[in-house]
């Protein structure tokens, strides 16, 4: 496929085209985030257009007036391309660079961009190389010129950026090659699961929208040193941290990426492995940015999203988060969640109604245990210890008493000991 392509980039100044398709829909919120997309990939928004349509064009996206008034936006602004709110199609793509002799962007264009740049584990970038593969397999026909301008995207860069002279068997080869090399990866995913699984050591895998501040509550929790960056998609790979409470009992959170409106097909296959965290997860912790006006809509893709790759019948915590810039209170709840807290991960506050929240569901996945051990036996205590909650502890003549919490796993396995 070739070396990696180094490039010096100019920062790119766009114009961005959304079609609203009723009139419930806040297009400028939309356009608000899809810039916050562009800044994150390097790019500066200089303009908008916005098109109230009941469908897109199948030839332009946006009608031929409109083509019009944003070519003329795209001259007064001295703009070097458009970024669409939407996935085009190829024709779509190709006549509006005919039309505006300018460069044309897409949403799942400048998403695949921005992870690309941000993934550093070998697994997150041999991901990132696949969904870009895949994307522009499926635009090679009628996408001959276009791609074979090495300025693709804002930048196309980082994993995958290759030589984009590539045809569809080469292009078949190394996604073949790719799915190789990540299912050894996956491979050794699954074995360490299997161990975690077989530890008893519960896992609350974090999710939300981007930017909602999971990596800074995870951080704060655990004290561990996860990028946290006010900007989307700071964090790309998967962490998993470990979250002791003063009684001794223990949780693996697993910090998930992003979720965000419109996420890319792609993406969510290529990262079907990483996101499954969150399916073999004991707990749901939903992290919502409670400060941001879209905060409602933010909730439904999560769990839009959740369901797209299998999560259901989870038990789940709503963290209302960055209650420090709230100034005027508003009443927000999650019906699809079994528990709220408001917090503030920056702060700390509502830090302590969390870890009871925390608390509280994992002691209803453990068996309360009243028993008299014997001598003999003793070595169950440390068991007891490592896996679950050890309340009190009283040496009689009889043997050693006890009361405590153990997991249902190995509560199974000593059951008959006791």
């Amino acid at each position: 496929m070739g070396e990696l392509i180094e490039i010096k980039r100019e920062q790119e100044r766009v114009v961005l085209v959304a079609v609203e398709y009723n009139e419930n829909e806040d297009s400028d919120a939309y356009l608000d985030e899809l810039s916050e997309l562009a800044k994150t990939a390097g790019a500066e928004t200089v303009g908008r257009i916005v098109q109230k349509r009941e469908t897109v064009s199948s030839s332009t996206y946006i009608g031929k007036g409109k083509v019009e008034e944003l070519k003329e936006l795209i001259n007064e602004t001295g703009a070097t391309g458009i970024i669409c709110d939407d996935e085009l199609t190829p024709a779509q793509m190709k006549n509006l660079e005919e039309a505006l002799s300018t460069k044309v962007m897409d949403r799942t264009m400048l998403i695949l961009d921005i992870f690309a740049g941000h993934a550093t584990t070998a697994e997150g970038k041999l991901q990132v190389e696949m969904a870009q593969l895949k994307y522009r397999s499926s635009r090679l026909v009628g996408m001959r010129r276009s791609m074979s301008r090495v300025s693709y995207g804002i930048g196309m860069r980082g994993p995958g950026e290759k030589k984009l002279e590539v045809d569809r068997r080469l292009i078949r080869d190394r996604i073949s090659r790719l799915k190789e090399e990540l299912e050894g990866i996956e491979k050794n995913r699954g074995t360490n699961r299997a161990k975690r699984l077989e530890s008893g050591t519960p896992v609350a895998a974090i999710v939300g929208y981007t930017n909602a501040g999971k990596s800074t509550l995870v951080n704060k929790l655990t004290g561990s040193d996860i990028l946290a960056a006010d900007m989307l998609f700071a964090t790309l790979d998967p962490t998993i941290r470990l979250l002791k409470f003063d009684d001794g009992q223990e949780v693996l959170l697993a910090d998930t990426v992003g979720f965000i409106r419109k996420l890319p097909h792609h993406l969510i296959e290529a990262f079907r492995s990483t996101l499954e965290e969150a399916c073999y997860s004991d707990f749901i912790i939903h992290v919502v940015d409670a400060s941001d006006p879209k905060a409602f809509d933010h909730m439904h893709v999560t769990y839009e999203t959740l369901r797209r790759i299998g999560v259901k019948d989870k038990p789940v915590i709503t963290v209302f988060n960055k209650q420090d810039l709230i100034s005027e209170k508003e009443i927000i709840r999650d019906f699809n969640s079994d528990v709220s807290v408001e917090i503030s991960a920056k702060t700390g506050q509502g830090f302590d109604r969390l870890k009871e929240e925390l608390l509280k569901l994992l002691l209803e996945k453990k068996v309360y245990i009243e028993k008299t051990i014997d001598f003999s036996k003793a070595g169950i205590l440390q068991q007891i210890r490592k896996s679950g909650t050890l309340l009190e502890e009283e040496y009689v003549p009889e043997g050693i008493r006890i009361k405590a919490y153990v997991d249902k796993a190995l509560f199974g396995k000593i059951k008959d000991s006791i």
